[in-house]
């Protein structure tokens, strides 16, 4: 992972020599994270109810910034004990070619080009499928120059 991270919501994502893990405390401050402002709150439970995830309730935030040439490699999103609630993923600025592959790392991968406004809903038999973000090509956005924002709502706890 190459991005710039941060959150908002109850839990946060973290990693470090530790591992992956959600935790309630940024550990850069020792307070919690931000709250999740209510327009992010319900555009996620909007976006996902649209998808048939009618009872969607987020509960973090994973706020990434992308610079030139940063990417995502291909995971999963399994961190979270609730694996039924789907993944909610709101593009903002630079477009990038978003990877969506299947529930095997080698099988092969979509390449979907999402841009500034995009929003992507996946869960049910896909939740755990691989997917990634290829480097962000150069380029510039009025809204926020050099760089790709990606909001990615979960659903932690079960």
């Amino acid at each position: 992972m190459s991005v710039a991270m941060s959150n908002c919501g109850p839990w946060g994502w973290h990693s470090d020599r530790r591992g992956y893990r959600y935790l309630q405390m940024d550990p850069q401050t020792q307070q919690p994270w931000p709250s999740m402002p209510k327009s992010f709150y319900q555009l996620a439970a909007r976006a996902a109810a649209k998808a048939g995830f009618r009872h969607y309730r987020p509960d973090a935030c994973l706020i990434n910034r992308y610079a030139i040439g940063s990417r995502l490699s291909l995971h999963q999103d399994r961190d979270e004990q609730d694996k039924r609630s789907p993944i909610v993923s709101v593009s903002l600025g630079l477009p990038a070619i978003f990877l969506f592959g299947g529930i095997q790392r080698e099988q092969a991968c979509t390449k979907l080009l999402l841009q500034h406004g995009d929003v992507m809903v996946w869960g049910g038999d896909s939740r755990l499928n691989f997917h990634g973000v290829q480097p962000l090509a150069e380029g510039y956005h009025p809204l926020t120059g050099n760089y790709r924002f990606n909001l990615t709502f979960r659903k932690v706890l079960a």
